[in-house]
């Protein structure tokens, strides 16, 4: 692995833990916030915001499209900011164990945060954002201690490629895995075996894209374990683990450039503004033949994905580590350096929202509906699961608790 342009950073780069607890901030509790100001009194831009807080239904991108892919990007990131230090310290061998105990811990505390073993088996869910972090994160890591960059921007690339490759030409039989309303909710023993709903299917379909209705959930259906999201199929599946490494492996790409010493803080915004134009350009043209849809994570998605990540990154940086223009993002700082933390908490503890609806639910809520204006008590309780999100992190932060895995 090459090091001839890269220089051990000097000091932590706040923009990336910064931009980690954007990042977080919308999933604990801001996406509430927005909602509850459109019911407040919805007007055409309220009404847009609201819709972003949303993922798309199938086929489209909106601002909650991007949320887990920058997570992934940003872990990327990361890799380049640590796994020097780690290799300097511990030697290859070293970062390969503790890239693989990591990798465990976090794929087993995704376990835990689905439910662990308190249901039967096949109601044990394997697969969901954790786990999907943890294998990305032990791919990406482990490719970037063996592989030589070149090699790990062809590897991107194939991943891409190859899924589109896959997703267009490979056959599979014929079958629609309708579910009906049995959602992540009922119990996976409701869901017909692959012989019964195999049985009378003769024909082979490809390049198909359809909910359902394609390889990758056809991949799920025949060979994921354990309980799955969509009874047949889950969001985070087998197949489509492929491509989430690539937007991983992108974040790594952007590392090398925020590390590199041969460009100046300002150059490298520009570069990180113009690649994330490009990647935006680029997915919008490839989503016109491989559309883009989060639930598959099709790779004209990563590309678009990758790209808004890139440019949050840039603006992020230019503001923190440019312009050391830091008071603003100090409690995104503290979200950002314990972002498995609050999101493990906030599942144990049913949501801050939850906790909020306990201070200022009930009577509190109905009187400012009443006597406000509709929809306010949501807001109120929006408002305060953020100010409880945000002091038990400040907590964290303040006592030097971190989960670090």
């Amino acid at each position: 692995m090459s090091t001839a342009d890269t220089k051990p950073a000097v000091q932590r780069l706040l923009s990336v833990d910064a931009l980690r607890g954007f990042d977080m901030f919308w999933i604990i509790g801001a996406d509430a916030l927005v909602q509850a100001l459109n019911r407040m009194g919805p007007t055409p831009v309220t009404q847009f915001l609201a819709t972003q807080m949303e993922h798309a239904d199938w086929e489209g991108f909106r601002f909650y499209d991007l949320i887990f892919p920058l997570f992934l990007f940003i872990v990327g990131v990361s890799i380049v900011l640590s796994m020097d230090r780690m290799l300097a310290t511990a030697g290859r061998k070293g970062a390969l164990i503790r890239i693989a105990k990591r990798s465990v811990l976090l794929f087993v505390l995704g376990l835990f945060f689905y439910g662990g073993v308190t249901r039967a088996w096949p109601d044990v869910q394997l697969a969901g954002v954790l786990p999907r972090i943890a294998l990305c994160y032990f791919f990406a890591a482990t490719l970037y201690v063996l592989l030589s960059r070149k090699a790990l921007v062809g590897v991107a690339a194939l991943c891409l490629v190859g899924y589109w490759a896959l997703m267009m030409f490979v056959p599979f039989p014929d079958v629609r895995l309708e579910h009906g309303k049995i959602g992540k909710n009922e119990t996976q023993a409701k869901a017909k075996t692959p012989e019964v709903l195999l049985a009378n299917i003769s024909t082979t379909v490809r390049g198909t894209f359809e909910e359902g209705h394609n390889l990758t959930h056809y991949v799920d259906f025949r060979w994921l374990p354990g309980k799955k999201r969509n009874l047949y199929y889950t969001n985070e599946g087998l197949l489509s683990t492929l491509p989430a490494v690539a937007t991983t492996l992108l974040g790594v790409m952007a590392g090398w450039l925020l590390t590199s010493a041969r460009w100046g803080g300002k150059q490298k915004v520009v570069w990180l503004l113009a690649a994330g134009g490009v990647g935006v350009a680029l997915g919008l043209l490839w989503g016109l033949e491989f559309p883009i849809i989060k639930r598959l994570w099709t790779s004209s998605y990563v590309l678009v994905a990758g790209g808004y990540s890139a440019i949050l990154l840039g603006v992020f940086y230019l503001v923190v580590d440019v312009w050391q223009v830091r008071a603003w993002c100090l409690p995104f700082v503290w979200m950002g350096t314990n972002a498995i933390t609050i999101y493990l908490v906030d599942n144990l503890l049913g949501g801050f929202n939850g906790i909020a609806a306990r201070l200022v639910g009930g009577n509190v809520q109905q009187f400012a509906d009443a006597h406000i204006t509709k929809g306010c008590g949501d807001l109120l309780i929006a408002l305060m699961g953020l100010l409880i999100a945000f002091w038990f992190v400040r907590f964290l932060y303040k006592n030097k608790i971190f989960l670090r895995v």
